[in-house]
């Protein structure tokens, strides 16, 4: 099948984008490389340099393309620069995603895949882990950003009949993400202990977050491809894990580490989230295989791999 993958260089992106390669499918990646990188290029893939913004570039991307699914990853992801500039995250975020539905939509695509936010979207639930059924509750500009596009997914979908699934991931961690944002807080630990310096945790640190593999998201994308259609999963482990937790692991991947985390001021952010992941199992067959240390221990071995 022919794929579009946007923000198929980045992070998560290019992860799928090896998946689906392998599995045959001919993928075509767009990408700002804002955030993605070149080298994150598969070279089977076909790469196109452009912004989800740009309607005239991304309509003649989908005219000649003939894609039979569209995976739409690309989006500002930073929480916290999302306070400080609202107008480009909902530029990005929203406008960038309608410009790519207007042409699912106009060129007939069959189905787009929608990486959403599990982390966020749910604001300071009273029960955790969350499911699907608890009212979406947003505390930051990204998070309304992504409730946004969930909401004209599901309207054009019933305007013009196309499928899709929404995907509400946790907080993925991994190889090739960049140190940059709170959702990079194993990739900054990770760059900061291999320099020899002392990463910062913000406030008390007892905040939680559910931590998933990237492989495990990987995996989503590809039970997505022919499952869920006109459903929204939330993709992660169901257990919190606090940033002294982080830490810890990062720390022990290193072996023999004598450095010690500073502290710094709290910032503005969700206290404790985890996501239940149960009807991603029930519908999509999918469930997380690596658990949170082997992954660190991964991800830290594939840091020390790229470092000279």
């Amino acid at each position: 099948m022919k794929v579009l993958i946007t923000g198929g260089a980045g992070f998560i992106g290019s992860h799928i984008q090896d998946k689906y390669i392998a599995l045959g499918h001919d993928v075509t990646v767009v990408d700002n490389l804002a955030t993605g990188k070149r080298e994150y290029l598969n070279p089977s893939a076909k790469f196109v340099e452009g912004d989800i913004t740009d309607y005239p570039l991304i309509s003649g991307l989908f005219k000649s393309g003939g894609f039979d699914l569209v995976n739409h990853h690309a989006a500002q992801i930073n929480v916290r620069s999302s306070f400080d500039d609202p107008v480009h995250d909902c530029h990005v975020n929203v406008i960038g995603t309608l410009n790519v539905l207007k042409c699912v939509t106009e060129f007939d695509v069959p189905k787009i895949i929608f990486a959403s936010t599990g982390g966020a979207i749910y604001g300071s639930p009273t029960k955790i882990p969350v499911d699907e059924s608890v009212p979406t509750n947003p505390e930051s500009p990204y998070a309304v950003s992504k409730q946004a596009c969930e909401n004209y997914i599901r309207n054009l979908s019933r305007l013009y009949g196309f499928k899709y699934v929404i995907l509400r991931y946790a907080n993925v961690y991994g190889p090739r993400q960049i140190a940059k944002g709170e959702v990079g807080v194993v990739a900054i630990f990770t760059e900061h202990l291999l320099a020899g310096k002392a990463p910062t945790i913000f406030g008390s640190g007892e905040h939680t977050r559910d931590y998933v593999y990237i492989d495990d998201v990987a995996a989503a994308n590809v039970a997505a491809f022919d499952k869920g259609d006109g459903g929204v999963f939330n993709i992660g482990t169901g257990v919190e894990t606090d940033v002294h937790e982080v830490f810890r692991s990062v720390s022990d991947a290193f072996g023999d580490m004598a450095i010690e985390a500073d502290f710094g001021p709290e910032v503005p952010e969700v206290e404790r989230i985890a996501l239940d992941a149960s009807h991603a199992k029930r519908e999509l067959g999918w469930v997380p295989t690596v658990g949170f240390d082997e992954g660190i221990r991964r991800t830290v071995a594939s840091y020390r791999n790229l470092t000279p």
